[in-house]
């Protein structure tokens, strides 16, 4: 069972996917939903995996996924993993830096997974891991990343 969403996410277990939640902005004239469509959620022992599914409007001149949809696949996992594996709210986060290494094409009509985790975690800060994959298997290393994000600052 996973914790309560933040209060602008719809974050529902997705009928007919064991295991898995969507993990859609409730407000869909947004970025993640008019760049990514319908997103899902899946917590995995230390690991958190969101999937998008790349479809035309994400692909690039050659039919592949554009590099730009994959760095937000990659951007928003950060906070999915930061909800999902650490111990703050990640609504308010903000991205300090991310750093990416392509490693293949993501191929379109295809689930385009990113999964993370977590390598440290201090009051301030949280510091994440993961790789982007496609196949049942994970096989197909689309692109590797690592990403420092910052926590939201507590209001009084």
């Amino acid at each position: 069972m996973m914790r309560a969403p933040p209060s602008f996410f719809r974050c529902e277990p997705v009928e007919g996917e064991t295991g898995w939640y969507s993990w859609d902005l409730i407000d869909d004239s947004r970025f993640n939903a008019q760049a990514l469509g319908p997103m899902r959620l899946k917590h995995e022992g230390d690991r958190c995996r969101l999937r998008m599914f790349p479809s035309r409007a994400q692909s690039n001149l050659q039919d592949m996924v554009h590099g730009a949809a994959t760095l937000a696949l990659i951007d928003i996992s950060l906070f999915a993993g930061m909800h999902v594996l650490g111990d703050d709210d990640a609504g308010m986060a903000v991205t300090l830096e991310l750093s990416t290494q392509f490693i293949g094409a993501g191929r379109l009509d295809e689930p385009l997974d990113a999964v993370v985790e977590i390598m440290r975690e201090t009051r301030r800060l949280l510091f994440l891991r993961g790789e982007v994959v496609q196949g049942d298997d994970d096989s197909h290393l689309v692109a590797a990343f690592s990403g420092l994000v910052r926590k939201p600052s507590r209001r009084a």
